[in-house]
């Protein structure tokens, strides 16, 4: 006697038990999250759809794609495409496994763009008033705000430190040991004197709160009933906005903005990028580059100190030619070092003037005298057979 056919529902669950083995529960609840939302749609658009056999690209899988748009509240690119790879992977765990499945059923085309954040940090006038409001409260929930201010820790990593988060590298330097978090890795960021002193303020106000629950289970920081960030979350961001509020912050200010403000000051502090990310907790160097801001002052400071660089490693190049001491027979290569100590002289002065319409004259002026080098590079250049260096 044959077994009767499983349905859409029976081989979806089966396949999530065998995925319960190896994926994390939050990764599993995702998975069943979009099955419920797919076959859902099925039965009530196409509800003759019995067998995996029978679904198609279109109308079926293109119908889905068009209700995930319509869904209400509507949803952003990165959940629909969230829900889209999710449901890339079963279908194609269960064609690899010999369930009869059409091919390409969900193509690359069919994903959304990726939304484009812009850095979120606070203006410099904005944190440093920020940072005033939140020492002069001095209280648990500012001091852990500062924290995450001064190492760019996520809100959740704050709330899970430890006790002995603060470690000695060696007698003179510190660091803040970050527990696995979102992206299930460890670190450890450097703090400076300043950070170790909230740390260790936070400790004192620790010891004097009494909660209203017991401290299940110990070793944290922060005492909470049970592993659950949701209660520390909605207090540290009531606190923050209300201290942004006093502080005449005019934008919305999150904890994660925070985070955002630390990455821009360390990199205007001259902190690579690859440092920075290895701070920040990422694994890709272009989420760190969603974290930073440059401004115009940004790019302004740092071309200066190319130029004062590049000026070390080349020293001005010293005037064969003067006035006073002019060889007794001037020759080629005394003449094109000083049209290039002439070219360098102006290059140097032009960049100290705020006049743009001088700058642009002076520039153009020492392209002329390059141009005028090089021809006499050409003179003396061997092959042309000319003999006018000496």
């Amino acid at each position: 006697m044959s077994r009767p056919p499983l349905s859409l529902e029976q081989i979806f669950a089966d396949h999530l038990r065998v995925l319960a083995t190896t994926l994390r529960p939050n990764t599993l609840a995702n998975y069943r999250k979009v099955t419920r939302c797919f076959l859902a749609y099925l039965h009530a658009s196409f509800p003759r759809v019995r067998k995996l056999s029978q679904l198609r690209r279109d109308p079926h899988l293109l119908g889905w794609f068009r209700s995930l748009c319509q869904h209400q509240p509507p949803l952003g690119n990165e959940s629909r495409l969230a829900y889209l790879l999710w449901l890339r992977r079963l279908l194609l765990d269960l064609a690899d496994n010999g369930h009869p499945l059409q091919p390409d059923l969900i193509r690359r085309q069919d994903f959304p763009p990726r939304t484009r954040y812009l850095p979120r940090p606070l203006s410099l006038q904005d944190d440093q008033h920020l940072q005033q409001q939140l020492h002069q409260l001095d209280d648990l929930e500012s001091n852990l705000l500062l924290v995450v201010r001064f190492t760019g820790i996520r809100i959740g990593e704050c709330i899970d430190l430890p006790l002995d988060c603060l470690r000695q590298v060696n007698p003179e330097q510190w660091a803040l040991h970050v527990p696995p978090g979102k992206l299930h890795s460890e670190r450890e960021v450097p703090v400076d004197e300043l950070t170790r002193r909230i740390l260790q303020r936070i400790l004192l106000l620790r010891a004097g709160v009494r909660p209203s629950w017991p401290e299940t289970p110990p070793g944290f920081l922060l005492p909470r009933r049970r592993r659950n960030h949701n209660r520390w979350e909605e207090i540290l961001a009531r606190a923050l906005a209300a201290a942004a509020s006093r502080a005449g912050c005019t934008p919305k200010v999150t904890p994660h903005r925070l985070r955002h403000n630390f990455a821009t000051t360390m990199l205007r502090l001259g902190v690579s990028l690859p440092a920075l990310m290895q701070m920040l907790g990422h694994n890709d160097i272009r989420m760190t580059m969603r974290y930073v801001q440059v401004t115009q002052q940004d790019l302004q400071r740092e071309f200066h100190r190319a130029c004062h660089y590049t000026t070390l490693r080349h020293p001005v190049p010293k005037l064969a030619l003067s006035l006073t001491t002019a060889p007794p027979r001037p020759n080629i290569l005394s003449i094109r070092d000083s049209i290039a100590a002439a070219t360098h002289l102006l290059q140097t002065f032009r960049l100290d003037l705020q006049d743009s319409k001088a700058s642009s004259k002076l520039h153009r002026l020492a392209q002329r005298l390059r141009k005028i080098n090089r021809e006499l590079e050409y003179l003396v250049a061997p092959e042309n057979g000319r003999t006018l260096a000496g």
